[in-house]
C-alpha cells in the first residue's frame, strides 16, 4: 500500500526542531521518499496533513505489559488466561496512544510476542526478556519473612515478572533459559526495589561474577543485559561487569554518570511510575518501607536526569507502569520536559531507544525505515502536551505502513 502525506511539519527522531512543509511517501511497509517538495506518482491514499506534524512511532524501553495489578505479590496467583486477556486490551491501549513498539523488561514471553506479530491482538511491536533474574531476597522475592517454598515462583506460565537464581551455574542456567524461551535480551535486577518486601533500596544484587556470567551468555547469544538500579553504587556495580542498559538510575551522582558515558551504556529513567505510585499509595496499600523507598526514588528523580544529561548518557524513554496506571504512559513526557528540551525528550521515545533496541529502522523518518509513523495535531517540540492523555491528539498511527488508527 503506498500512502502520502503532503504539507506536514516533519520530526525525523533525531532533530532539534520541526521542519515544515514536507512530503512523506509510504510503500510497501517502508518510508520510500522524504522530500520538501511535491512527490509525484500515485498513491492508495493522499493525506493533507497540514496543522500536523508527522513523527516516528513511539516507543517505550521499559514496560510490564503483564502486571495487570499494580500488586505485584498478588499478580503471582492471577489466573494465566486472565492476564493474557488483560495484556491484549491493555497493549491496544498503548498502540492507541502513539507507542508503536515496547520493550517488556519482566513478564511479557513469547507467546505475546508471536500473538502481537500475527495480527491475533492489537499492540505495539513487542521485545521482551521474558522473567527478570533476581536472587533469593532480591527484587525478584515477594514471599517476604513468612513464606519458605519458592516453589511456583519458578513456573515458567505463572504470571509474575521474575525468578530467582541464586550461584553462576544457576545464573547461567536461567539467563540460556531464558534466551530458549524466546528472549530477546536478558533483564537483572542488581538493586533493591520498591514494591519487595525484604530488600532495602541500598542493597545491591547479584556478586560480580553472577552478573558476569550473565553477561557472557548474553554476548554469546548477540544480545545484552539490562539491569534494575538505583542507587550510585548499584548502577557501577552493574556497568562495570558489563551491562548494557540501566533501568532507573534515580539515585545516581556524577562520577557515575560519567562511567556509564566512557562505557557507551544507556540509561533509561522512569518517573512517572513512583509519581503514580505517591497519589495512589493508600488505594493500592503501599504503607511503610515501601512507601519510604518510594519517596525516596521519587525526590530524585529529576535531578537525576541533569546528572545524566550533563554527563552526556543516552537516556531512553521509559515508564514502568503497572495495573490500571499504564493510562499514564504519555505524562513521563511531561514530567521530564520540567528539566529537559522537549527535543530530548522526544528523541528519547523515537531515535535513543531505537538504538537501544538496535533497530536503526525503527524510532526515524528516513529512506527504508520502517513505516512506523504517528500524525500528531500540533508541534510536540514546542508543545510536548501534544502527546499526552490518551491520545486524542493522535488522529492517524502507521505501523509496519498500515493504518493502524484512523481518526481524521
Amino acid at each position: 500500500m503506498r500512502i502520502k502525506f503532503e504539507n506536514c511539519d516533519l520530526f525525523d527522531g533525531t532533530g532539534d526542531a520541526v521542519q515544515p512543509g514536507c512530503h512523506v511517501l509510504v510503500a510497501d511497509g517502508k518510508i520510500a521518499e522524504v522530500s520538501e517538495t511535491a512527490i509525484g506518482g500515485g498513491a492508495d491514499r493522499v493525506v493533507d496533513a497540514k496543522g500536523h506534524t508527522l513523527m516516528p512511532g513511539l516507543i517505550d524501553a521499559h514496560v510490564h505489559v503483564a502486571a495487570a495489578t499494580p500488586n505485584l505479590a498478588a499478580l503471582e496467583a492471577m489466573h494465566p488466561t486472565y492476564v493474557a486477556h488483560w495484556t491484549a486490551g491493555h497493549m491496544s491501549a498503548m498502540l492507541d496512544r502513539g507507542f508503536t513498539t515496547v520493550r517488556d523488561v519482566g513478564g511479557g514471553d513469547a507467546g505475546t510476542k508471536r500473538a502481537q506479530a500475527e495480527g491475533l491482538i492489537r499492540g505495539p511491536r513487542l521485545f521482551t526478556s521474558g522473567k527478570a533474574l533476581g536472587q533469593t531476597g532480591g527484587h525478584t522475592d515477594f514471599r517476604g519473612t513468612s513464606r519458605a517454598d519458592v516453589g511456583d515462583l519458578q513456573r515458567r506460565h505463572l504470571p509474575s515478572l521474575g525468578r530467582i537464581v541464586d550461584g553462576v551455574p544457576a545464573c547461567l542456567q536461567a539467563a540460556r533459559d531464558e534466551l530458549r524461551l524466546g528472549a530477546d535480551f536478558v533483564k537483572i535486577m542488581a538493586n533493591g526495589g520498591v514494591a519487595t518486601p525484604t530488600d532495602p533500596i541500598d542493597w545491591i544484587q547479584f556478586t560480580p561474577e553472577e552478573i558476569q556470567a550473565i553477561v557472557t551468555v548474553a554476548e554469546a547469544s548477540n544480545t545484552y543485559v539490562a539491569a534494575h538500579t538505583y542507587t550510585a553504587r548499584a548502577i557501577e556495580h552493574a556497568c562495570v561487569n558489563g551491562v548494557r542498559t540501566l533501568e532507573h538510575c534515580n539515585l545516581i551522582d556524577d562520577r557515575v554518570a560519567r562511567i556509564l558515558a566512557e562505557r557507551g551504556a544507556f540509561a533509561v529513567p522512569t518517573l512517572v511510575i513512583y509519581d503514580c505510585l505517591e497519589r495512589h499509595a493508600e488505594e493500592i496499600g503501599l504503607g511503610g518501607e515501601n512507601r519510604k523507598k518510594n519517596r525516596k526514588v521519587r525526590e530524585a528523580g529529576l535531578s537525576s536526569l541533569e546528572t545524566l544529561a550533563g554527563a552526556g548518557v543516552p537516556m531512553g524513554y521509559g515508564t514502568d507502569l503497572l495495573g490500571w496506571m499504564h493510562k499514564d504512559q504519555s505524562t513521563e513526557f511531561a514530567l521530564r520536559a520540567q528539566v529537559l528540551p522537549n527535543a530530548d525528550v522526544l528523541r528519547s521515545a523515537t531515535s535513543v531507544n531505537a538504538d537501544i533496541l538496535r533497530r536503526a529502522d525503527l524510532g526515524r523518518i528516513a529512506p527504508d525505515a520502517t513505516a512506523d509513523l504517528i500524525l500528531v495535531a500540533g508541534d510536540p517540540v514546542s508543545d510536548i502536551s501534544c502527546l499526552t492523555g490518551q491520545g486524542e491528539r493522535i488522529p492517524m498511527i502507521l505501523q509496519n505502513g498500515i493504518v493502524v488508527k484512523d481518526q481524521l
